[in-house]
């Protein structure tokens, strides 16, 4: 029988990633014309955040998961293009937010960087440590990740860029 714990995290994470499969292509609302009055200026209504593009110009999801450490992390972050973020942990706490203009460019700088594509098609090697953070990032249909070991070699540096904002934006930090 599998406990709670372990059982609450799998339907948690399975109802993150669940939650952005649609078949429905969501594309940016535009901007309503500016209004005028009689008596005033027009007004023009603020502009939506930026969306996140992938390589092919199409914005994406980004996803991170985090397991292991010695305390058994189990935890997802999924970011939308539109800056929204939700976090879940293995206790399947739900939180969220919005990245500000500033995080949300520098996300979709790193999420455009070919080299997120070269990182995933290099191939896994085993950890040499027990208790280190494990870190898959999914950016559309690119899958990269690492082993947070410093024994091991050097983290994937735009996949580490990625991550390393995800944690700190969203105040999923690890450490």
């Amino acid at each position: 029988m599998r406990p709670a714990s372990t059982t609450a995290v799998t339907i948690a994470l399975l109802t993150a990633v669940l939650t952005g499969c649609t078949g429905v292509d969501r594309a940016p609302t535009p901007l309503p014309p500016p209004v005028t009055t009689a008596t005033g200026p027009a007004i023009t209504a603020t502009p939506p955040p930026p969306v996140v593009p992938t390589t092919s110009g199409t914005p994406t999801q980004v996803m991170l998961r985090t397991s292991g450490g010695f305390a058994g992390r189990g935890d997802a972050v999924t970011v939308e293009p539109n800056g929204r973020w939700t976090a879940v942990d293995r206790a399947g706490s739900r939180r969220g937010g919005q990245l500000d203009p500033a995080d949300l460019g520098r996300l979709t700088g790193l999420a455009a960087d070919p080299r997120l594509a070269a990182e995933a098609r290099r191939p896994t090697s085993s950890t040499t440590c027990s208790d280190a953070f494990s870190y898959r990032l999914t950016v559309g249909g690119v899958e990269t990740g690492f082993v947070d070991c410093p024994a091991d070699a050097a983290p994937p540096p735009a996949t580490q860029a990625l991550v390393k904002l995800l944690l700190r934006t969203t105040g999923t930090q690890t450490r």
